[in-house]
């Protein structure tokens, strides 16, 4: 397993490992969490309450979130690759990708690094996990971020399906006549997936380095095939039939709603999490698609620490 620089150093994450002074200081670390270790890297050491970030993918890995770094002055930020992908174990176990399992392993997570009281932020799938372990009213956490997501994978799904009818008419029957073959791997059909990315998830060239690397853990993850399927119009893998609607009134912790205008998850999405949960506020980014943090990174990061801070009043 290949680790960016930094001291790094394997911690359990045991009853014991929250005690144990210095696991929330800065620097990288590996955890040991269900079915393997995940790395780690803490960010920061301002005195507000940390931020612990959840990639999405599922399979993608931390990179294209680094720009929530710039909160670090306020707060440390904890980022860290789920099981599976980036600079974690990436073990040949198709009984690991359960969204049960990544439960586990954020709860691993928490208790390794001393985290009591957190903020909570979680990005497309990892706003799914985000929203997963909220209903289950986890002690000690602040307020939570749901950027780019939605409360059930049908949901999601019936968004992708009304962006496409926005494509020229070529494009959409390409789509479909492949799909209908489920070939999903022809050079036209990728072409035409293309030019749909090119308008709902990520609109800017060329595309950062940061995104890129997310993009290569997806093309070499088990993760992501077994918990969605082969790309994002087709879901065959454990999540097809995740739905948390009904939970969402349950849900009493403050909420900041994040999408882009462009963003691959409908706007239908955000509206049904802001209609249901009781205690969420909402802010939309004119100029993105589906990374507000990459295409609008000053105002989001803004949006992001004056929510922060509001709350810590």
């Amino acid at each position: 397993m290949a680790a960016a620089g930094g001291a790094l150093s394997a911690v359990s994450a045991g009853p014991a490992a929250a005690s144990v002074k210095g696991y929330s200081e800065p620097g990288e670390r590996f955890i040991d969490v269900p079915g393997g270790r995940v790395w780690a890297k803490v960010t920061g050491s301002g005195p507000g309450v940390p931020l612990l970030v959840l990639h999405g993918g599922p399979g993608a890995g931390h990179d294209y979130l680094e720009p929530l770094a710039a909160l670090a002055d306020d707060r440390p930020v904890i980022f860290y690759d789920q099981l599976g992908c980036g600079r974690s174990d990436i073990p040949d176990d198709s009984s690991l990708w359960t969204i049960d399992r990544f439960l586990a392993e954020l709860e691993a997570v928490r208790r390794a690094l001393g985290l009591r009281r957190v903020h909570l932020y979680g990005h497309s799938s990892g706003g799914w996990l985000a929203i997963e372990y909220l209903a289950g009213r986890p002690r000690g956490v602040a307020s939570a971020v749901l950027a780019s997501t939605s409360a059930s994978a049908a949901e999601y799904s019936a968004g992708t399906r009304h962006l496409r009818t926005r494509l020229p008419k070529a494009v959409q029957e390409t789509l479909d006549r492949y799909e209908a073959r489920e070939d999903y791997t022809a050079t036209e059909y990728q072409a035409a997936v293309q030019v749909f990315y090119d308008n709902f998830f990520y609109r800017q060239s060329p595309p950062p380095e940061l995104l890129l690397r997310g993009l290569e853990n997806l093309q070499n993850s088990h993760v992501y095939p077994a918990m969605w399927g082969p790309n994002e119009f087709v879901a065959t893998g454990s999540l097809r039939n995740w739905d948390r609607v009904p939970a969402l009134r349950k849900i009493s912790t403050p909420v900041l709603l994040t999408r882009g205008h462009y963003d691959e998850f409908d706007v239908r999405c955000t509206n049904t999490l802001q209609r249901h949960l009781p205690n969420a506020e909402r802010a939309d980014f004119a100029a993105s698609a589906h990374f507000a943090m990459l295409e609008e990174q000053k105002a989001y990061v803004s949006r992001l620490r004056s929510f922060l801070r509001r709350l810590e009043k």
